[in-house]
């Protein structure tokens, strides 16, 4: 903001200027001002100056604003323990589950803020992007599977366990897991077979596998067992764990879970026992961003259409209710008909359109 002497000391150098013959683009550049500025300070014919009014202007409230009790109610939900450990993301979906409305998302967000409770997770890195691979394609279970192993750490320095895992593409549902204490052909042939037993899947019917190129995955013993499956392969990149980023998605949601035992397993029991609950949680309990909020088991098992229908009526009621705290629609609860992994881009497009 300027004050009216300077207004003045300004509009006096830009007419000196242009009464000594400069144009009056070429002055406004020199003084570091814009024409439009200075017409606004003074009008064309006006003999004073104009005052900067902002210091005074009135700022009337928005009638949409939240009270301070609205706003201290939604700081009350979201420091009940069982949301105190959720991102408003996921506070959301489970109080429309509950037929309650408060606030929207970026309003949960924008009241933490200002109240110093919204935190950074964990040690999270910023994605890289890279070219895609092979894209896979889902509008229902059992057609794309996706599976690798992840360390388990153990109190002992050097030794680990390992979570064998297979997760369904479409619903994100864990098909089947397992505990072992090495790295196996075997133990990874087993872990298929037994998803397929678990799904009943009849032998014609059979999903695809998307996997690493990691030794177990290229074996032959395991290669063997997937063609006597009638399962067909799909490999990521060498060295590039984002070609099977659900399945690296699901390892770190366990890992930064507030049950992981930073100190590690004690033993290969421990660690199969608390696989099996976190395993229920993720199934049964948590509710995925990439699938609408609604949990991995309900959408394999095809209740999630009715969840979203009804979470779309609860926000319908409260925007019909307080419609001027809506500038847009409601929220966009639609099912997700189709997951893609690894979907096409225009520069991949592009590139197979030049070859």
């Amino acid at each position: 903001m300027t004050s009216i002497q300077q207004r003045k000391q300004i509009i006096d150098m830009f007419e000196s200027a242009v009464n000594a013959g400069a144009r009056r683009h070429k002055a406004c550049e020199m003084i570091g001002i814009s024409e439009r500025t200075l017409q606004r300070w003074k009008p064309k014919g006006a003999e004073q100056i104009r005052v900067d009014k902002r210091p005074t202007a009135s700022h009337p409230e928005p009638h949409n604003k939240l009270s301070p009790a609205e706003r201290q109610a939604i700081l009350d939900v979201c420091n009940q323990p069982e949301y105190a450990s959720l991102p408003p993301s996921q506070i959301v979906p489970k109080l429309a589950d509950q037929g309650v409305y408060i606030a929207s998302e970026s309003s949960m967000y924008r009241i933490l803020k200002a109240n110093e409770q919204l935190h950074h997770r964990g040690h999270s890195k910023k994605p890289q992007a890279s070219r895609k691979p092979t894209t896979q394609i889902a509008n229902g279970i059992n057609q794309v599977w996706m599976w690798d192993i992840s360390y388990l750490p153990s109190t002992t320095k050097g030794r680990f366990f390992y979570l064998y895992m297979v997760e369904d593409l479409y619903s994100r549902y864990g098909i089947h897991w397992e505990v072992h204490e090495c790295e196996s052909a075997e133990h990874a042939a087993k872990l298929l077979e037994q998803a397929c037993w678990r799904e009943h899947l009849p032998l014609g019917q059979r999903p695809v596998l998307h996997q690493d190129n990691g030794s177990v995955m290229k074996s032959y013993t395991f290669n063997a067992k997937l063609k006597e499956l009638g399962i067909s392969s799909s490999y990521s990149r060498p060295r590039v764990s984002d070609d099977n980023a659900y399945v690296e998605s699901f390892f770190r949601t366990m890992k930064y879970a507030p049950s992981w035992p930073r100190k590690g397993f004690a033993t290969l029991e421990d660690a199969k026992a608390w696989v099996h609950k976190f395993m229920h949680w993720y199934n049964e309990e948590h509710q995925h961003s990439g699938i609408q909020f609604v949990t991995p088991a309900q959408r394999h098992r095809g209740e999630d259409k009715e969840i979203l229908d009804k979470r779309t009526q609860v926000y319908a009621q409260a925007k019909s209710k307080h419609p001027e705290r809506w500038a847009q629609d409601i929220r966009d609860w639609t099912h997700t008909e189709v997951v893609t992994l690894n979907p096409e881009t225009k520069a991949r497009m592009n590139l197979k359109d030049a070859a």
